[in-house]
C-alpha cells in the first residue's frame, strides 16, 4: 500500500498531540518498517518548518525534518502539480489540491489526513489514520 501522510498527521506525531498521537505513531511506524510506502509533499516540508518554529530552535526543526526525509519519500511540487491545481475548481483549499496533486504522482492508495472532509473531492481517496489502523492491521 501506498500513502501520502498529510502535515496534520506528521504534526501529530511529532508533537505527540492528543488524541491524535497515537494514530500518527502507527501510521509512521508502518512506513518506517516497510508495512506501508509513505510519502510526503514537498510543501509540507517548509509549512512544518514554519509551524514548528514556536517549539523548536532552528537547529532541531532541521534535524527533526531531515529525519522525515529520510523515511519517507518527498514528492516535488512542480509547475505542472501547480497549474493544475490552481485550475482545479473542486478544491476550495489549494493546498490541499496540491497534496492531491502529490498523492497522484506517487501513486498512494490513500491521503491520510484527519480532515477527509476537505479531500471529498479528490481524485485519491482520503482516509483518517485511526480508519487506517483499523483496516490495515498496524
Amino acid at each position: 500500500m501506498r500513502i501520502l501522510v498529510d502535515t496534520n498527521i506528521l504534526l501529530d506525531y511529532i508533537l505527540d498531540r492528543e488524541p491524535y498521537g497515537e494514530a500518527a505513531r502507527c501510521v509512521v511506524k508502518a512506513c518506517k518498517d516497510g508495512t506501508i510506502k509513505g510519502c510526503i509533499a514537498a510543501h509540507s516540508i517548509s509549512n512544518m518548518f514554519f509551524i514548528l518554529r514556536k517549539v523548536y530552535a532552528p537547529e532541531e526543526r532541521r534535524i527533526l525534518l531531515k529525519s522525515l526525509c529520510t523515511l519517507f519519500e518527498v514528492e516535488s511540487i512542480d509547475k505542472r502539480k501547480i497549474e493544475r491545481a490552481l485550475l482545479n475548481k473542486e478544491f476550495s483549499d489549494f493546498e490541499d489540491c496540491l497534496q492531491m496533486e502529490c498523492a497522484l504522482s506517487f501513486g498512494a492508495d490513500y491521503i491520510v489526513s484527519r480532515n477527509p472532509k476537505d479531500f471529498q473531492n479528490s481524485k485519491v481517496p482520503c482516509i483518517d489514520p485511526k480508519e487506517l489502523v483499523v483496516k490495515e492491521h498496524i
